[in-house]
């Protein structure tokens, strides 16, 4: 039995966030990079079935997974810093704030832990859509990709979409880990009327997933604006983020 918050406590949080977040990412790449490539120019698919069809039949089963390894590379890294140190933070700053409201702990320990996560995220997901939305082939190999970015770019090139991706996950997380806990509060406490104890491990689980389907529906319209800027300034070398936002203007964001 792992006692919770030790040190081994957080790093199982942490080894979750990697299987739950590089695998789900990982899965979903194919979508993501239709994404990318509707965001940089919203007139190549007619929508994401169009798109499907037209890469898998141009392309296969390798032109929709195009951008995968650094889409799991990155998102394993930053699941393992979000979920790791939101439970650690949460757990720290309980400790300072014992009698604080919940809500704003929730808050600070999820933007705490997500600044630091996108961190670690942030050099893959730059790589990621220079691939998915590069015109032609952007390299033979993915270490041919990741010396080419710092050829020309250093490191600059992997970490100039720092502030918007901030701008786009800070807020997300937030969003997420805050409904996510008031959610589940709320439907044990006025929905099911148990605490969680009372309740089998089969309920208990599909608590977590309708708290964390409506969680996310919730998180992903804070994000997008961000997510767009995000795409634009890592699929052009030299813009900058005041630069990406002016051209995109209010009606592309």
């Amino acid at each position: 039995m792992i006692e919770i918050h030790s040190p081994t406590y957080f790093a199982c949080c942490g080894i979750g966030g990697i299987l739950a977040c590089g695998t789900t990412h990982f899965a979903m790449t194919p979508v993501d990079m239709l994404k990318c490539r509707m965001q940089i120019d919203s007139t190549v698919y007619r929508g994401i079935l169009d798109g499907l069809r037209k890469v898998g039949g141009a392309q296969g089963l390798r032109g929709l997974y195009l951008g995968g390894l650094p889409t799991l590379l990155g998102y394993s890294m930053q699941g393992m810093g979000k979920y790791g140190f939101y439970e650690y933070f949460k757990y720290r700053y309980a400790q300072a704030m014992p009698t604080g409201n919940q809500t704003v702990l929730y808050l600070a320990a999820s933007a705490t832990a997500e600044s630091l996560a996108d961190i670690m995220l942030c050099p893959m997901e730059a790589y990621k859509v220079r691939v998915q939305t590069a015109g032609t082939p952007f390299a033979s190999g993915f270490r041919d990709g990741l010396r080419r970015i710092y050829r020309t770019e250093g490191m600059h090139g992997f970490y100039k979409g720092l502030v918007p991706l901030w701008m786009r996950q800070i807020p997300y997380t937030m969003v997420k880990f805050a409904s996510f806990e008031n959610i589940v509060a709320g439907i044990y406490g006025r929905v099911l009327r148990r605490r969680k104890a009372q309740v089998s491990k089969g309920k208990q689980l599909g608590v977590t997933f309708a708290a964390g389907y409506m969680a996310g529906v919730l998180c992903a319209v804070v994000s997008h604006p961000a997510d767009t800027v995000v795409s634009k300034l890592n699929n052009s070398e030299g813009a900058g983020v005041a630069q990406t936002v002016r051209r995109l203007g209010a009606r592309g964001v």
